[in-house]
């Protein structure tokens, strides 16, 4: 059976809520690390099959603030943003969450998990 892969960093509270949440209900998980294992273009076009560009970028996180305007407005479409989080994998919303169903969810809400979690 197929466990869900948690994508995110060790020390982001979302990514630590999310982590918790699975260990308490019994759910084996895989983590990956962004700072140790990176992130491919192939793993975001996989994200962007169900998920949109818009919902990946995490726009109120301290690495995209840290962008300049230029940056910041150069990011308008699929393309540029993956261009972006390759770049800095840190302005991604976390965590992402891959289920065994292949499809995917975007940051921590309990609600949410729980309906995954259900379906998988």
């Amino acid at each position: 059976m197929k466990t869900p892969t948690v994508y995110g960093i060790p020390n982001c509270d979302s990514v630590k809520k999310a982590r918790t949440w699975l260990t308490e209900r019994g759910i084996d998980y895989t983590f990956h690390d962004f700072k140790k294992q990176g992130v491919s273009a192939e793993l975001i076009a996989s994200w962007l099959t169900t998920q949109d560009w818009q919902t990946l970028v995490n726009r109120k996180g301290t690495t995209w603030r840290k962008l300049d305007d230029a940056s910041r407005n150069a990011v308008v479409d699929a393309p540029s943003a993956t261009a972006l989080m390759l770049a800095q994998p840190s302005v991604i919303k976390r965590p992402v969450i891959r289920w065994p169903d292949d499809s995917v969810s975007v940051g921590f809400d309990p609600v949410q998990l729980a309906q995954q979690a259900q379906r998988s």
